[in-house]
């Protein structure tokens, strides 16, 4: 075992060795992207209280724009005064309108995206561009979730650029030329994405191997510091070598088994897009005078949602969500990056109201949830083994969804998977297969080190970055040289030997 682990090791040394500088190089990338990319300069969305006293009727603004049917209805914070939303088609330019008056602003979804960018970014320079994005590519890839988006670039020396999600004001992300620099670093050298996509086959194929071998080479050397026993310490670079093994063995297990586990996952199932609006929705029935009595059904509370969906009966309902208790909020930008990814609840409970008759709908947002759930399933209720309310990004539920609180709904057969939805709107939010729970689990905790997340986003990052990242490259450029010195000795031999 021991004469295997040692031949197996060297035979493995230069493709190893070579993937674990690739990797670990590239992989440092990353980290350096969290810590020191741009960052936003507002956590919470713009926010206003919704007064809808002396506003128009919203069916009859609904029927004078000729909107019989909508997916998403909602009321959002404007620049200068709060707005109805109206969702027709997920895939198209939202509409809006003033409350007041039900005077629609015209082609207002990419001029209320230049609002939210200035808001997060409290950004005055000029508007260089405006890009609705409709799919996912190489600089919007499909982990960021959110579409379609609008990308509002600012006339700056950095390109400074941000992503807009209207529907929920969410920002979805945030870029310059430092970031897309390293983005696109770590893209040709971690994931290879240089590829073409007819031929995706034969880079999974060759990452696979890399990756392999270089797992093959962790394994044969934790085999080697196992087996072989010294009473000293080797002299000059073997020594540091084999300190360097110990130091990194089990970081380089973790890291090359779940990214093997990863790479095989994704080639096998490729990601899709999970986010979905409910179906279109008759709004026919919405004529209750929600204005008329605004003051009696608002009095006492604090109102930051107001949008209008439809429970499994057919029946429309007025959802008017609650702002959350606030004890301030993040404000610097090691702050606002570690509520980022670790998520802050922006609305509170909700009340729902009859759009037709102005009743009560006492079974509330959990019995909402699990009406989704069968709507974006197909499955009976009694599928569902746990239903739970979300108000963190977790490992199974993270950052990259932009949108809290949502309800957690764990299915058993026939569904056999976990969804999240958002009651807001009727959102389908996310959805995780059971058969894709170990991977994600691995890449979170092996891969990424979320379990290192109590200690904060930045000191994870150092971790990971100094003591793992940087031993890594060490090894492989000590291993490197080893090898290529045991090469050269061997051929001098195989030459002295011939010249005899």
């Amino acid at each position: 075992m021991r004469i295997l682990s040692i031949k197996l090791h060297r035979l493995l040394a230069i493709l190893g060795g070579i993937g674990l500088l690739l990797w670990g190089g590239s992989g440092l990338l990353h980290p350096i992207m969290a810590t020191w990319g741009p960052q936003q300069a507002v956590f919470f969305p713009p926010s206003r209280a919704i007064d809808l006293a002396g506003a128009r009727p919203i069916h009859e603004t609904l029927a004078e724009a000729g909107i019989a049917e909508a997916a998403a209805i909602r009321i959002v914070t404007g620049e200068t005064e709060s707005l109805l939303q109206v969702t027709e088609d997920p895939n198209a330019p939202r509409r809006y309108f003033r409350l007041a008056d039900g005077a629609e602003l015209p082609d207002h979804d990419a001029a209320h995206a230049v609002f939210l960018a200035r808001h997060y970014t409290r950004e005055t320079a000029p508007v260089r561009a405006v890009e609705r994005i409709d799919d996912f590519t190489p600089g919007y890839p499909w982990v960021n979730r959110l579409l379609p988006v609008y990308k509002v670039t600012f006339d700056r020396p950095d390109d400074l650029s941000i992503h807009i999600y209207t529907e929920t004001n969410a920002a979805a992300g945030l870029d310059n030329r430092f970031k897309t620099i390293l983005q696109t670093g770590f893209r040709w050298f971690h994931t290879w994405s240089w590829f073409p996509a007819e031929a995706d086959w034969a880079r999974v194929v060759l990452m696979a191997l890399f990756i392999g071998s270089l797992l093959a080479l962790a394994v044969t050397g934790v085999a080697m510091i196992v087996l072989i026993r010294r009473k000293a310490r080797a002299p000059g670079i073997r020594g540091w070598h084999r300190i360097a093994g110990y130091a990194a063995a089990l970081p380089l297990l973790m890291f090359t088994s779940s990214g093997l586990f990863h790479l095989v996952q994704y080639a096998a199932t490729p990601p899709t897009r999970n986010l979905a609006l409910s179906p279109p929705i008759s709004l026919a029935g919405a004529r209750f005078p929600i204005h008329a009595q605004w003051a009696d059904l608002s009095a006492g509370l604090d109102v930051s949602t107001v949008s209008i969906i439809e429970d499994a009966n057919g029946r429309l309902l007025y959802r008017l969500g609650l702002a959350p208790p606030r004890r301030g909020g993040p404000e610097t930008p090691s702050e606002i990056r570690n509520a980022r990814f670790d998520g802050v609840e922006r609305t509170g409970p909700a009340l729902y109201i009859d759009a037709s008759t102005g009743a009560p709908f006492a079974d509330g947002d959990r019995e909402i949830a699990l009406q989704l759930g069968e709507r974006f399933t197909g499955a009976a209720r009694d599928a569902i083994v746990s239903a739970e309310l979300v108000t963190r990004f977790g490992p199974q539920y993270d950052f990259r969804n932009k949108r809290l609180p949502v309800w957690r709904l764990d299915y058993g057969a026939p569904v056999n998977a976990t969804i999240f939805v958002d009651t807001t709107s009727g959102v389908l939010a996310d959805r995780t297969p059971n058969h894709a729970k170990p991977e994600q689990w691995s890449f979170s905790y092996l891969h990424k080190w979320n379990f290192l997340f109590p200690l904060g986003r930045a000191a994870q990052n150092i971790i990971v970055s100094v003591a793992v990242a940087f031993s890594l490259v060490f090894m492989a450029a000590i291993g490197l040289t080893l090898d290529l010195r045991r090469r050269r000795r061997t051929r001098r031999t195989r030459h002295g030997r011939g010249s005899r």
